[in-house]
């Protein structure tokens, strides 16, 4: 089984390591692949989560997450609990299992067809993913009906934020919840995000512009849906550059809006 482990760990943290470990104990035999966002950045973890579990990849897959900023709720937290864990088994077959916290099922739950609470036993951790949840993954695999505490709607789930950044990558795209734009390829707009504003061509593709400008175009993420076909999401592109330094470095959830 392939298992995608999506976190706010950290790069080389030793939390990863450690949950990597006990993923070992309790999955045996397992490909772990651990893809880090940053702290509490549940719209980054959401976005990551659905495109690991949407797009192309083995049957056999899990996507295990964790990002839990416990701000469910404001009064102190006995045994240090936190926000609920559920499953989401999606229409690819594919089960994701994390912590309800913030965006972290929003770009998963159109593709849900059925979501439940987990019943997690006490553990007194403050560490849950690595502690308390692990344990649990070989019966949710396998579909043990006595780990459910209560099903889900997966249409009172929390929805994908409008026109944000979703995700930057690596080389600075800016990836984004824009997944149609009006206006026609090779379209100059004014494009601001957070509170920054530059120059943006809209395209059909990322690099169909010239080195030194900006694309605003269908990117390299998106997955197929169940009503609505292939969906792709836009992406702020500077060719030869960083978009993400360009637009002074923002965060997932910052607002992307076409201003002229």
């Amino acid at each position: 089984m392939l298992v995608h482990l999506v976190a706010d760990y950290g790069p080389g943290d030793l939390a990863a390591a450690e949950v990597r470990s006990r993923l070992a104990v309790h999955l045996p035999g397992a490909d772990v692949t651990y893809t880090p966002v940053g702290p509490f950045d549940t719209v980054a973890a959401g976005f990551c989560v659905a495109q690991l579990a949407l797009g192309d990849g083995p049957a056999e897959r899990l996507v295990y997450h964790n990002v839990a900023p416990r701000e469910d709720r404001q009064e102190p937290r006995p045994d240090n609990e936190g926000e609920p864990l559920l499953v989401a088994r999606l229409t690819n077959g594919v089960l994701v299992v994390g912590v309800s916290a913030g965006a972290t099922f929003a770009f998963v739950a159109e593709e849900a067809v059925e979501v439940y609470e987990v019943a997690v036993p006490p553990s007194g951790s403050q560490f849950r993913s690595r502690d308390a949840f692990p344990a649990l993954l070989p019966g949710l695999v396998a579909g043990d009906r006595s780990l459910r505490a209560a099903d889900v709607d997966p249409a009172g789930l929390p929805a994908v934020p409008r026109r944000v950044v979703a995700y930057v990558d690596g080389y600075g795209n800016l990836k984004t919840t824009w997944h149609e734009v009006t206006a026609d390829p090779g379209t100059r707009l004014r494009v601001r995000v957070g509170t920054v504003e530059a120059e943006a061509v809209v395209g059909d593709g990322t690099f169909a512009v010239p080195p030194g400008e900006l694309s605003f175009a269908p990117g390299s993420s998106g997955w197929d849906t169940r009503d609505s076909g292939r969906r792709r999401w836009y992406e702020l592109l500077a060719r030869g550059g960083d978009a993400a330094a360009l637009f002074n470095f923002p965060t997932p959830g910052t607002p992307v809006e076409v201003v002229g």
